[in-house]
């Protein structure tokens, strides 16, 4: 959960998931919709899958007990070798010694290490010099303090050197370059884009819910139930009209119109993405392949994604202002 996440995100999501699943076997148990709908809202849902995929191998291959050797925990669904140092050192003390961005910023700043980490080896070379401070009778504790050490002194900007047990050894200290290493990653340009999204809704307040291929490919509602959707390249209703009859049959251009709905931002990694709701009104919904009819109001306890929820939010709230007058 913390791959890419805040801490202070995770927290309730993490307590709400141990109580739901309190072992490697009730995990392995449940459903992938129920474990989706925990995650839901905390994005980066592949996580979610490779965890629960994990789980399934966990009981069926090792016996319900983690293994404690490098190359079975590497085989796992969605295990790299920093989680899988982080995981051996911290739950079975095994001397592997484990380097993210925190720990790789402490490492630079105590040798000076200057550019890119990521590129010429550098990653290698502060790898290798993880490995070689490890205090190797207490993995867990010193792979710990590392990581707690670059999250909350050694901070990217304005690093609290004065504080740092460590700051008569760092090089970058005392050669007064602490703002300046490591070099700031290059950050991939932001891409904009725009996203039309239907919302049909029957005489009984019901709504159409897919799983287009085609449609979470371009618009990144990470493979779970979603409204009909299409990423807009210049005419947001004219190309959601053709959407919606191309993949549901439902013709918007005549009788049935599409009304406009207040607009919501969306982000996800490098996407800054524009949610343009539509809400029309028909007499019956399409049964379609790949597809389930809920009620607009329910939608909140399936696996969503937080778009999704968030054309749901707009759409219900139209919906109740025109019941209303």
């Amino acid at each position: 959960m913390l791959q890419q996440t805040r801490i202070a995100a995770v927290l309730p999501y993490y307590e709400r998931f141990l109580a739901r699943f309190p072992d490697v076997e009730s995990l392995a148990r449940a459903r992938e919709a129920d474990v989706l709908k925990l995650w839901s809202g905390l994005g980066y849902y592949s996580r979610a899958r490779n965890l629960h995929r994990a789980a399934k191998e966990v009981v069926v291959r090792h016996g319900s007990q983690f293994p404690r050797e490098l190359e079975a925990v590497l085989a796992l669904p969605g295990i790299g070798s920093y989680t899988a140092a982080a995981i051996l050192s911290i739950a079975y003390d095994i001397p592997l010694a484990v380097l993210d961005g925190n720990v790789a910023r402490v490492l630079a700043r105590l040798f000076a290490i200057r550019g890119d980490l990521r590129a010429d080896g550098r990653w290698q070379q502060l790898g290798e010099a993880a490995q070689s401070l490890l205090a190797k009778n207490a993995a867990g504790d010193w792979n710990q303090g590392l990581m707690e050490l670059g999250e909350t002194i050694c901070t990217p900007r304005s690093p609290q050197c004065g504080r740092c047990p460590i700051a008569r050894w760092c090089r970058a200290n005392a050669l007064g370059l602490t703002e300046r290493i490591p070099v700031p990653r290059r950050k991939r340009a932001v891409v904009r884009m725009e996203i039309a999204a239907a919302v049909l809704l029957d005489p009984r307040g019901r709504t159409l819910l897919v799983r287009d291929p085609g449609a979470h490919d371009d618009v990144l509602f990470s493979r779970m139930w979603q409204f009909p959707a299409v990423a807009v390249a210049s005419d947001a209703e004219a190309e959601l009209a053709a959407h919606v009859r191309a993949t549901t049959g439902v013709d918007c251009t005549n009788g049935t119109r599409l009304q406009r709905l207040e607009t919501a931002r969306h982000g996800v990694t490098f996407r800054d993405i524009t949610l343009l709701p539509f809400l029309a009104h028909v007499a019956a919904l399409p049964c379609l392949p790949r597809s389930r009819i809920v009620a607009l109001g329910s939608i909140a306890q399936l696996q969503i994604s937080s778009a999704t929820r968030k054309i749901a939010a707009a759409a219900t709230s139209a919906a109740s202002e025109i019941r209303s007058t």
